[in-house]
């Protein structure tokens, strides 16, 4: 797979080669650029380019005009979007992460989020289905970014009134606006929307029900039921309880990480459509609701399991509510994708000196983060496979096997993680369990550097 730890010269090709930047020589730049950053990731441009003349055009490229975040993504997104239209089965999981960079006073053209200086970058990430496990959770394969957008927040102005508050754009209409702009998926092809609770308002909905998609979404609202008939979490009380399950739930806030034992309750009801600009819009009708709530909480949790999921998913029997469940559960992808573009490419951590140059930067290190997510998914998704190794080439592993020798089972996705892991400093030790973003990253990177420097002893 394209996105997988190919060398980074192929793997580059395959992502940007397609770049429309107005000359063919900003073309060919990115690329090589995109190439560079791919084998020494940092973040810094310094670190990634050793030669003076390179740095200096990459500084360059960086502020020619036509080099824009939205066309750097731009062939990325589109093989993402030409993928998912392959028969198969795909989840798109969105979420909004903030990139800080308060620390660099130096840098102008920054967004304001609250106290923090930086981005708010928007990402729906597509994640093909391979198989589901006896718990109903799904194991998958990352495909890419099926869409992502980098704002750049500015305070309201004074004196804004009304209608240029309406007319501003704002931060809801990016949730499901890839699939505005993709349309839906074809004939042997499934699309599920995935998110959280920030997306809970009619829109997305709307917007997927409009274009064949479906969706699990975490509520937030009390909505009103339509037609007069009360509200969501009433009709939710009264439902019957199909079935218990565990959840594994994710260490957070001091809170260690835990398997909770949920009760799972399901009904269907029609949501009442809201008001905005122009009249009431038409109701939702025939919309799941699945309550995921924890029970024989143990002593010292503070926030028991507590989820409200909205579907257009079949969800009457156990079985179809563990689907469902299950679907929810794949969200921690995303959260896994931030990880690796926050510790694994170090994205916050360059100092251009303004916005605009930081903006295309952060496109190429968004992309190098997927090429990192899926590997590690790979591994944990098919252990004892051997695509990475297939990928990686025979030149990678003999300097993996001089280094380390070859596991007794062969170079599975897993060994080879956990091989590229101990370069960067992983233990390995039955108690460590699997190697993070870091450790892997950082091997990955000295295992470039032992690549480059055989292949310049043997010319």
């Amino acid at each position: 797979m394209s996105t997988s730890l190919i060398p980074p010269a192929q793997w580059a090709q395959n992502e940007f080669g397609f770049a429309q930047l107005g000359d063919q020589r900003r073309n060919k730049r990115l690329v090589n650029i995109a190439e560079h950053l791919a084998a020494r990731p940092g973040g810094m441009l310094p670190q990634a380019f050793g030669d003076w003349a390179e740095l200096k055009a990459a500084y360059r490229f960086f502020g020619q005009r036509g080099v824009s975040f939205e066309r750097v993504m731009a062939p990325h997104v589109e093989r993402t979007r030409q993928t998912c239209r392959q028969p198969g089965e795909y989840l798109l999981i969105e979420d909004t992460t903030l990139l800080d960079y308060s620390r660099h006073g130096a840098t102008e053209g920054l967004g304001v989020i609250g106290t923090v200086r930086g981005f708010e970058l928007h990402s729906a990430l597509a994640v093909r289905v391979e198989a589901w496990t006896l718990e109903q959770r799904p194991e998958g394969t990352v495909v890419g970014l099926f869409d992502q957008q980098c704002r750049c927040p500015r305070r309201a102005p004074v004196g804004e009134n009304r209608g240029e508050l309406l007319s501003r754009p704002r931060k809801t209409q990016a949730w499901a606006a890839g699939i505005k702009k993709a349309g839906g998926p074809p004939k042997g092809s499934r699309w599920i929307y995935v998110a959280d609770r920030e997306s809970d308002f009619y829109e997305p909905l709307r917007i997927c029900q409009q274009h064949g998609v479906d969706w699990v979404i975490r509520a937030y609202h009390d909505h009103r039921l339509a037609d007069e008939t009360g509200h969501l979490r009433a009709a939710v009380a009264q439902a019957p309880v199909v079935g218990q399950t565990t959840v594994a739930v994710r260490s957070r806030g001091g809170q260690p990480a835990r398997l909770a034992v949920v009760e799972v309750r399901s009904v269907r009801v029609d949501l009442d459509g809201p008001w905005r600009p122009g009249g009431w819009q038409e109701p939702l009708r025939d919309v799941g609701v699945i309550e995921v709530r924890e029970v024989s909480v143990p002593e010292g949790v503070r926030e028991p399991l507590h989820w409200l999921l909205l579907t257009s998913l079949p969800c009457a029997t156990w079985a179809q509510a563990q689907r469902v469940v299950g679907y929810y559960t794949a969200r921690w992808w995303i959260e896994e994708y931030h990880k690796a573009l926050k510790s694994g490419t170090s994205v916050e951590q360059s100092q251009l000196e303004r916005a605009d140059r930081l903006e295309p930067l952060i496109g190429i290190l968004a992309v190098v983060a997927v090429r990192l997510l899926n590997a590690k998914m790979l591994a944990r998704s098919r252990p004892e496979s051997g695509e990475a190794a297939a990928s990686f080439g025979p030149s990678l592993l003999a300097l993996l096997e001089k280094k380390l020798g070859q596991p007794k089972d062969g170079w599975t996705n897993r060994n080879l993680m956990r091989a590229v892991a101990r370069v960067g400093g992983f233990i390995g030790r039955k108690s460590d369990g699997e190697p993070g973003w870091q450790t892997i990253w950082r091997g990955w990177q000295r295992l470039m550097w032992m690549c480059e420097g055989a292949t310049l002893i043997e010319s």
